[in-house]
């Protein structure tokens, strides 16, 4: 299972982790969120050892959602070293994500 991110938790479990994170930006009415929300768990387990992957809920957490210019969703930001290196829109499929955590990774 992802993470649940919240703005409290944000800097600490993204910004300040040794590891890339991969965070999705949703929200629960939203059809295509909960479309990628198996894959965004799948890849959770696939990547435990190298990317942590969370997710977190723009209408209980705004202020991240605004901070980085989320304006549709789902919306991927893949973070390394507290710094967006990738950013994914809509339905992404599989193994663009997989490529880009893999890239991070190593």
């Amino acid at each position: 299972m992802a993470l649940e991110i919240t703005e409290a938790s944000f800097q600490s479990e993204v910004l300040e982790s040794g590891t890339p994170v991969l965070v999705d930006f949703w929200a629960p009415w939203c059809g295509p969120c909960r479309q990628i929300a198996p894959l965004i768990d799948e890849l959770s387990t696939e990547f435990a050892d190298k990317v942590k992957v969370g997710k977190i809920n723009i209408d209980d957490s705004p202020g991240v959602a605004e901070q980085y210019g989320i304006t549709s969703i789902p919306t991927l930001l893949l973070f390394k070293g507290g710094e967006i290196v990738e950013t994914f829109r809509g339905g992404v499929p599989k193994a663009k994500l997989v490529d880009a955590m893999n890239g991070v990774s190593e």
